[in-house]
C-alpha cells in the first residue's frame, strides 16, 4: 500500500509530506502513508510483516505537498466482514466528522469542533482520544491552531473565513487510555479494542465550510 501511494503521489508531481517527518520519540517517519490497524489509533507504520485479515479495520492517513500547499486526509476501511459493533464505531466516527464540519464556520470557535465530536461520541457510548486532534494546514502540513477532538463550546481561537484546517476525530470503542509503540510513532489503545480515524481538510467559510478532500471514490 505504501509503495503504491508514494508512486501515485510522485507521478502526479506531489511530495509525500509524512515521509521523513521528525518525531520527538523516534526517528523520522519512514513511509508515505500511515496505516493504523485495529487498536492502532494513529501513526501506524506500514510493514511488510503486517497481513490484513477478514474483520480487521485499517485507517489510511495521507498527506501531500503540491504547488506549495499541503493536503491531509484519512479514511478507515473495513477488511472483509467486520463485527456489527465495529461497523457502528465506523459509522459514528464518520458522522462525528460530518457534524464537526457543519459547525466549523466563520464566527464559531475551535472549541465548538471538539465539543461537537465529543458530545456525539459520548451519546453513542464511545470515547474520544484526548490530546489528539486536527490542525491548521497550508504551506506547512501542521500549522496553528491545534483542533482538539475534546473541548468546550466557545473556547479557543475564533474561526475566520478562509482559514484552512484539518478535522480528524479519533474515537475508541473502549477505554480512552493510550500508549506509544516502541517504534516511537504508533499510538495504541491500552485495552486492545478498536479505534477509528477519519479526516477531511476544509476551508472555513461563512455559513457553510468548504470540504477540499473527498471520499466520493471510496467504496467500502
Amino acid at each position: 500500500m505504501d509503495r503504491i501511494a508514494e508512486e501515485f503521489i510522485r507521478d502526479h508531481g506531489a511530495t509525500p509530506t509524512f515521509k521523513g517527518y521528525p518525531s520527538p520519540f523516534g526517528g523520522p517517519f519512514p513511509a508515505s502513508i500511515c496505516t493504523s490497524v485495529n487498536n492502532v489509533v494513529v501513526h501506524g507504520i506500514p510493514s511488510e510483516s503486517d497481513v490484513l485479515e477478514d474483520g480487521d479495520i485499517i485507517s489510511v492517513d495521507c498527506g501531500v505537498l503540491l504547488n506549495g500547499y499541503c493536503g491531509d486526509s484519512c479514511y478507515t476501511f473495513k477488511v472483509g466482514e467486520v463485527s456489527r459493533d465495529t461497523a457502528l464505531l465506523l459509522e459514528t466516527t464518520l458522522e462525528s466528522l460530518r457534524k464537526a464540519i457543519s459547525v466549523a464556520v466563520a464566527g464559531h470557535r475551535v472549541g465548538d469542533i471538539g465539543a461537537t465530536i465529543n458530545r456525539f461520541a459520548r451519546e453513542k457510548g464511545y470515547r474520544v482520544v484526548e490530546g489528539l486532534g486536527g490542525h491548521g494546514i497550508g504551506r506547512e502540513m501542521h500549522e496553528d491552531p491545534f483542533i482538539p477532538n475534546k473541548n468546550r463550546w466557545g473556547r479557543g481561537p475564533m474561526l475566520k473565513d478562509g482559514m484552512c484546517i484539518a478535522i480528524e476525530p479519533m474515537i475508541v470503542m473502549g477505554s480512552d487510555e493510550i500508549g506509544l509503540l516502541p517504534d516511537g510513532w504508533g499510538i495504541v489503545t491500552f485495552d486492545g479494542r478498536p479505534a477509528v480515524h477519519f479526516e477531511h481538510t476544509i476551508v472555513v467559510r461563512r455559513g457553510q465550510s468548504e470540504v477540499l478532500s473527498s471520499f466520493k471514490d471510496i467504496v467500502n
